[in-house]
């Protein structure tokens, strides 16, 4: 980053503190991994904005860095350059104790697949991350199951996942990333293990939780067709973000 490039991210990191500003927002933000004989650069002085409650789709072609976008946005991953602002504080000077703590209450992932523990109920999948950041069992259970009777599994929250189709395992991840109440949800190919009826079915009900809770949410699909349901599309091109 040059020199009036960093005083220009300065002045902005500075006006998104002051004034509220997106829920996410990357400011010149460079991923260079090391490789023989230099370096190669998978993210080149990315910007990208968005604001609470804006679902937005990003996507490229296999390769282009979208995983290594989401990590960075996640906080599972630094930049070499430039700063991740979440609700307008620049998190990249925080510890990694501190990210850890952020990223419990702040940040959710939603995967292709759903990671699920096997040996408990979809009911307590939703609930243990909660206890983990600090809510009571009692109030992690109404709450877990609320969001599962949006989802439309209220009498499947007693079921193992091995009881479960794929659709309803990978609802179940979905009201695991939403039930501690984050500010931001990241999903990489969220229904991209699914046929497309059943994909198309389970994608809407996250967007439809995703805005009934207000999150920014940033969802890398191949899916054009899911792409174009959300408010915008950003497309992963050369290591650069381009609106489209």
């Amino acid at each position: 980053m040059s020199k009036r490039q960093a005083q220009s991210a300065a002045v902005r990191m500075g006006a998104v503190q002051q004034a509220g500003g997106p829920a996410l927002e990357l400011v010149g933000v460079t991923r260079r991994y090391p490789q023989a004989g230099g370096s190669i650069s998978v993210l080149r002085g990315l910007e990208l904005a968005i604001e609470p409650g804006e679902i937005v789709a990003l996507v490229g072609p296999s390769g282009a860095g979208k995983s290594t976008l989401l990590h960075i946005c996640g906080l599972l991953d630094r930049p070499n350059e430039g700063a991740v602002v979440i609700g307008g504080r620049d998190v990249g000077k925080l510890s990694d104790s501190a990210r850890t703590a952020l990223r419990r209450t702040e940040v959710s992932f939603v995967y292709q697949f759903h990671h699920l523990l096997p040996e408990f109920s979809a009911l307590e999948n939703v609930v243990m991350p909660q206890v983990i950041a600090g809510r009571k069992w009692t109030q992690a259970t109404a709450i877990a199951f609320e969001i599962l009777e949006k989802l439309g599994l209220g009498e499947r929250a007693r079921h193992r996942p091995a009881q479960l189709s794929g659709g309803e395992q990978q609802r179940v991840a979905i009201a695991r990333a939403v039930a501690c109440q984050p500010r931001i949800l990241l999903a990489d190919e969220p229904t991209g293990n699914l046929d497309p009826d059943t994909s198309a079915i389970v994608f809407d009900e996250l967007l439809e939780l995703a805005r009934s809770e207000g999150l920014c949410a940033l969802i890398a699909t191949h899916n054009m067709e899911l792409a174009r349901r959300m408010d915008r599309i950003v497309e992963m091109r050369g290591g650069r973000l381009v609106e489209q």
